[in-house]
């Protein structure tokens, strides 16, 4: 990418497929019977996202590691650390990691990035790191040591909590869409063509905001319907990219069979 394009803050973007897990339309939509719609299989993908230019890259999400995989039943393609390699990234090379939400799919492996600028959201920060995020309905989708990896990328000054303070990278943009979490942030990046929205699980699936179909897990039923409307609404400007869809995989050129070149 040329210098100009850096000065302007364009990126190249790809999300890069690490992991799955097979289910069904009833177990990943809130209250899913209130469509009158048969049930139906669903495969769910698990990706990160890179975000690049020559002068800065930045990994959206971390993954989740081998163990809690297990633990989960969630299968494992990919381990995030050769994932990284295959999208040619060196973690120790990278200038920022953002964390849109806590859930354990998404800030797995956060060690590998001792160097880091971390970003994510104060209200998230704040949700996962006091009193309620105890209670089972909430801490069952999290890892409770890597949250105090986060812990640790603030005691070391490395931590950013948008929107209360702005991390300043050009072409670089984040908003709170929450209902998933209460703190749930997504991540808007300028291209050389249309502007992309890593929406991570503000919606999981295309249909999510496409429908304006809840996710079953919910920390706010009528802020994650605010989000979905706002997601479809942006979709007529920007490319919007879901967390978990296999769609991606069919929408945009492939490499390797794990990377999706969006932009």
């Amino acid at each position: 990418m040329n210098t100009t394009a850096t000065e302007q803050g364009q990126y190249e973007v790809l999300a890069v497929r690490y992991g799955e897990w097979h289910t069904t339309m009833r177990q990943i939509y809130h209250s899913f019977d209130v469509y009158q719609e048969e049930d139906a299989p669903v495969q769910i993908d698990y990706y990160f996202w890179v975000v690049r230019n020559s002068a800065r890259t930045i990994v959206v999400d971390t993954g989740f590691r081998p163990e809690v995989a297990l633990r989960r039943g969630r299968e494992l393609l990919t381990p995030v650390p050769e994932a990284l390699r295959l999208a040619g990234v060196e973690p120790l090379e990278v200038s920022h990691v953002v964390l849109t939400h806590f859930h354990y799919d998404h800030i797995g492996n956060l060690d590998l990035f001792p160097h880091s600028q971390v970003i994510a959201g104060s209200i998230e920060f704040d949700f996962w790191t006091g009193e309620v995020a105890e209670q089972p309905i909430f801490c069952t989708a999290v890892e409770a040591h890597e949250i105090d990896l986060v812990r640790k990328a603030q005691a070391g000054q490395r931590l950013t909590l948008v929107p209360d303070e702005d991390p300043r990278i050009p072409g670089v943009t984040f908003r709170e869409v929450t209902g998933h979490t209460p703190g749930q942030i997504v991540v808007e990046v300028q291209t050389a063509g249309r502007p992309v929205l890593l929406a991570s699980d503000a919606s999981h699936m295309y249909e999510e905001f496409e429908k304006e179909r809840p996710f079953h897990i919910a920390s706010s039923l009528p802020d994650m319907y605010t989000g979905l409307k706002w997601l479809k609404m942006r979709s007529n400007d920007v490319e919007v990219i879901p967390g978990h869809d296999p769609a991606v995989m069919l929408r945009f050129p492939t490499e390797n069979g794990i990377i999706a070149r969006i932009a």
